[in-house]
């Protein structure tokens, strides 16, 4: 009878066990993986959303889900370009007004350019480590940052009061949208060099 009750328990205790160890594993499935690594971004709801239908292709891979929000911020800039060329044909402007959305879609070219440079030079490095690795990751991170920068200059050319209400409601909200990506991506980006890096740093006694 105590022999049956030791089973019991250890049928009963087990499950309670392997939910400690999934806890403490820190993320079983990708969409774990994806919620846990977002939450080092400054926007871990827009991350979330926009990653979570790669989660298959992600896995648990830094440099997949860093390439997957590389791919999806080149997606979304240049839809956000379409946009902004199809309100500059459609719509009548003031001198002001077209010079800063022309300008606009200059930086948002400009920023699809850098942002797939940076996909090309993540798929050369791989999952590897050394100086070559974190050169590459140098160029990567340089790439993705100055698309970000592409992306403020063009907010910031919407800036003002002069701007008319419609023309910068209807633009700037969407490379708003488009800046925070690329702000996750480079955040994404970063965490995967950091921790390649830190494998690579020696053991100070």
């Amino acid at each position: 009878m105590a022999a049956r009750v030791v089973r019991h328990g250890v049928i009963l205790v087990l499950p309670l066990l392997l939910a400690s160890f999934v806890t403490q594993a820190g993320g079983t499935t990708p969409q774990d993986f994806i919620k846990s690594s977002c939450r080092a971004t400054r926007y871990p709801a827009v991350c979330v959303e926009c990653l979570m239908s790669y989660a298959g292709v992600i896995g648990q891979s830094k440099r997949q889900l860093a390439l997957a929000a590389l791919s999806v911020s080149i997606s979304r800039t240049r839809s956000c370009s379409s946009f902004v060329k199809k309100m500059a044909k459609e719509m009548k402007m003031k001198p002001r007004e077209l010079g800063a959305v022309q300008d606009c879609i200059e930086n948002m070219g400009d920023s699809i350019d850098r942002l797939s440079q940076s996909v090309r030079e993540m798929q050369r490095v791989g999952e590897g480590v050394g100086e070559e690795f974190e050169w590459h990751m140098s160029n990567v991170q340089t790439w993705v940052s100055a698309a970000l920068t592409d992306d403020n200059t063009c907010l910031d050319g919407f800036g003002g009061r002069a701007m008319n209400g419609n023309v910068k409601a209807a633009i700037r909200g969407r490379v708003l949208h488009v800046a925070q990506l690329t702000s996750n991506a480079l955040a994404l980006v970063n965490r995967f060099a950091s921790t390649h890096t830190l494998q690579t740093s020696p053991i100070l006694n």
